[in-house]
């Protein structure tokens, strides 16, 4: 199930949405600059690796995070691959216009980076043996994801299905096609799925919701059509 585009559209320029696409696409183009060397440095350095924060225990990983966290930060704009870019940055496009319009540029830009961070945490915590680096803005962009959900749960999303020989689109609305998404993160994560960093995103979806409480005070489910 793919996001296509939302029926909601956008008050204002999103400004701090687009800056977040550009600044991925530039530095993913600035990876591809490097040679295979020096992209295994940079993601190892700044990509988040489990075992570097966890190897001590858990007053160890307090410790490890306080005297290193930038990792945390960092690793939400690098990227994979061509195709971990466009599906980050597509999503992000669909989604935090809406959010950017009913926080406000600074808050939104607060509120993705604390969500990245804390994806990552949840990550660190579910894969505390892990050396492999994680990286990729998908932790943010689920916490944003759950911000939509709640703001805007009646808004309506149109999706592919992706069926051999068929392909279908759908529209459905976002309380829903987010409901789905986080039941197949979820799945795909107790199952055990490799490569994909999948508690990450259930852990930035959960933190997206919960993180509107300090930042939109007494936000509760919207009854916003369209």
């Amino acid at each position: 199930m793919i996001p296509l585009r939302d029926t909601l559209p956008h008050r204002r320029l999103p400004l701090v949405t687009l800056l977040l696409i550009g600044a991925n696409v530039v530095i993913f183009l600035w990876e591809l600059s490097l040679s295979p060397d020096q992209v295994e440095r940079l993601v190892l350095r700044c990509g988040v690796v489990p075992e570097r924060y966890t190897q001590a225990g858990v007053t160890g990983t307090a410790g490890a995070f306080l005297s290193e966290p930038w990792p945390y930060v960092t690793s939400q704009f690098l990227h994979g691959g061509w195709m971990h870019l466009i599906g980050n940055v597509w999503t992000l496009w669909i989604f935090g216009d809406n959010v950017e319009d009913r926080l406000g540029r600074v808050r939104f830009l607060l509120f993705y980076v604390v969500g990245g961070v804390l994806a990552g945490v949840v990550h660190t915590l579910s894969m505390r043996a892990s050396p492999i680096p994680t990286i990729g803005a998908s932790g943010a962009i689920a916490a944003v994801m759950g911000a939509y959900m709640v703001l805007y749960p009646r808004a309506r999303v149109v999706a592919l299905l992706p069926i051999p020989i068929l392909l279908m689109t759908f529209q459905v609305p976002a309380v829903m096609f987010m409901g789905l998404w986080l039941w197949m993160q979820v799945a795909s994560g107790v199952a055990g799925a490799g490569g994909v960093a999948w508690w990450a995103h259930v852990g930035g979806f959960l933190v997206g919701i919960a993180l509107l409480a300090v930042f939109v005070p007494g936000t509760r489910l919207r009854q916003t059509a369209n």
